[in-house]
């Protein structure tokens, strides 16, 4: 009877340290706000002379999120402010929902993110490398990363 309390608590410790490990994964990951913005982002002065300030932050869109491996520039194709080609194939997608928000449970790594737009994928952000839109997840951090939509916006 003991070795079967002994095999038992034993069993218990492994299926505990295996749970455990497979929640580690659910710790990391892209979390973000996605916003449109768009037409003249200049200041503009009011009948009364007094400036009013455009909104630059946009407002929460509903969007497909792309994920690929870290994309570079040379490896891609661009016209009128979207990519229209894209070297590979995305590894994940999300979809943020009516405010904008999403989030996306990923392995730590390096990754270029886009959003899906009608005529193209959209990525406004390059690092000194060429690369596109990057974004370091490291192991059991959240990496945020607001995206603001602009290439309809004038400034």
């Amino acid at each position: 009877m003991q070795k079967i309390s002994y095999l038992v608590c034993i069993l218990v410790i492994v299926l505990m340290n295996f749970s455990c490990k497979s929640q580690s994964s659910e710790n990391q990951g892209i979390t973000g706000k996605i916003t449109w913005l768009e037409g003249n982002q200049m200041p503009m002065i009011s009948e009364d002379g007094s400036a009013t300030p455009p909104n630059p932050k946009g407002i929460p869109v509903k969007r497909t999120i792309l994920i690929y491996p870290l994309t570079n520039l040379a490896d891609s194709r661009m016209e009128d402010g979207l990519f229209v080609q894209v070297k590979g194939e995305p590894i994940a997608q999300t979809e943020s929902d009516e405010n904008g928000k999403y989030t996306l449970e990923l392995s730590s790594g390096r990754y270029s993110i886009f959003t899906q737009e009608e005529e193209g994928l959209f990525a406004n952000l390059f690092d000194g490398e060429g690369n596109i839109q990057p974004v370091t997840v490291k192991e059991r951090e959240w990496t945020t990363l607001d995206i603001i939509i602009n290439y309809k916006a004038v400034f």
